[in-house]
C-alpha cells in the first residue's frame, strides 16, 4: 500500500488552498498512491478571527470538502483530509476542526473532531487558545478504510497516550496524526512524540504537516514545523519530509502490525490498579 502525504503551506484564501491541494492530489495519484493524508486545517490557516469569520463554511457548503470529494473519486483513492476548519451550530459560535475520511467512490467514510484543544502558551510571544474558536470534539474515531483501520486523531492528540492505547485496542493498525505543529515545540517534541505512539500501540503513524510561514494579510503570521512524519509499528522512522512543501510517498508493510504485537504483546498485559 503506497501513501502519500501532503506537506503544505497554507494561506489565509481557501480558494488558493483548493486549488493546490486539488494539484497536489493529482500528483500524489500521479505516483501510484492509493492512500492519500492531507494536514491540519488543509482548507484555511488564518490568525485573524474576523477573516475566518468570513469565510469559513458549514460541511454541507464547504467548496474544498466537495471538491477534494470529487477528487478521490476520480482519481480512485482512499483520502483523508486532515482536517477542515468548519463553522457549526455551537451556540457560542465555535467552529469544529473535523477530520475526514473519503472512499475511492468519493463517499464521507467517518468523520472525526478534534477532542484536544491546543491551550499552550509556550513563551511570551506564543500563544495559543485553540477552545476560543474551536469547541472539541467529545468521541473517538475507529474508521474502515477497507485496507486497514483507522484511528483518527488531529495534532495535539498525539500528546494523550491512552487515545492512541484505546484506539489501537479498539483495532487500529494506523494512527494519523494531521497536524500543524508549532515550530518550537515541533523541534523539541514531533519526533519523540509520534515514535512513542508507534511503539506503545504497534501501529504505523502517518503524520502530515504544514510547514514554513503561512501567507496571510495579517501582521503576525502563523509558522508551522513541516517534518511530515511516517512511523512503523517498531518505531522506526520509514519519512521525515524536512521543512519543504510537496508530496511524500512511503510503501506501508501492514504486516508490520501484527509482527511488532507479537514480539511485545504490550496491548494485552493492562493490569487494573489503584490511581495516586
Amino acid at each position: 500500500m503506497r501513501a502519500a502525504l501532503l506537506q503544505l503551506t497554507v494561506s489565509d484564501d481557501p480558494a488558493e488552498n483548493r486549488r493546490e491541494v486539488l494539484h497536489r492530489i493529482k500528483e500524489a495519484a500521479d505516483t501510484g498512491a492509493q492512500f492519500v493524508l492531507t494536514p491540519e486545517v488543509t482548507n484555511v490557516i488564518s490568525p485573524d478571527p474576523a477573516h475566518l469569520a468570513a469565510v469559513l463554511q458549514t460541511e454541507d457548503r464547504d467548496e474544498t470538502l466537495a471538491a477534494l470529494c470529487d477528487a478521490a473519486r476520480v482519481y480512485g483513492i482512499t483520502l483523508v483530509i486532515g482536517s477542515l476548519a468548519l463553522r457549526t451550530d455551537d451556540p457560542d459560535g465555535r467552529y469544529a476542526n473535523r477530520s475526514f475520511l473519503i472512499d475511492p467512490q468519493g463517499q464521507i467514510q467517518a468523520r472525526y473532531d478534534k477532542i484536544h484543544m491546543f491551550d499552550v502558551e509556550i513563551s511570551d510571544a506564543e500563544t495559543y487558545r485553540e477552545s476560543d474558536r474551536y469547541r472539541p470534539g467529545v468521541s473517538a474515531c475507529l474508521a474502515d478504510a477497507g485496507f486497514a483501520t483507522l484511528g483518527m486523531c488531529i495534532c495535539y492528540d498525539m500528546r494523550f497516550p491512552h487515545l492512541a492505547r484505546d484506539l489501537a485496542q479498539a483495532g487500529a493498525d494506523i494512527l494519523t496524526f494531521p497536524s500543524a505543529f508549532s515550530q518550537v515545540t515541533g523541534a523539541a517534541h514531533w519526533e519523540p512524540l509520534l515514535r512513542a505512539r508507534a511503539i506503545e500501540t504497534g501501529c504505523w503513524v502517518i503524520a502530515p504537516a504544514q510547514t514554513g510561514t503561512h501567507p496571510t494579510s495579517h501582521p503576525k503570521p502563523r509558522k508551522t514545523w513541516g517534518h511530515s512524519m511516517v512511523v512503523d509499528p517498531w518505531g522506526e522512522v520509514r519519512l521525515d519530509a524536512g521543512e519543504a512543501a510537496g508530496v511524500y510517498t512511503v510503501d506501508l508493510n501492514l504486516e508490520m502490525v501484527d509482527q511488532a504485537r507479537r514480539r511485545v504483546p504490550a496491548l494485552r498485559h493492562d493490569r487494573p490498579y489503584a490511581k495516586p
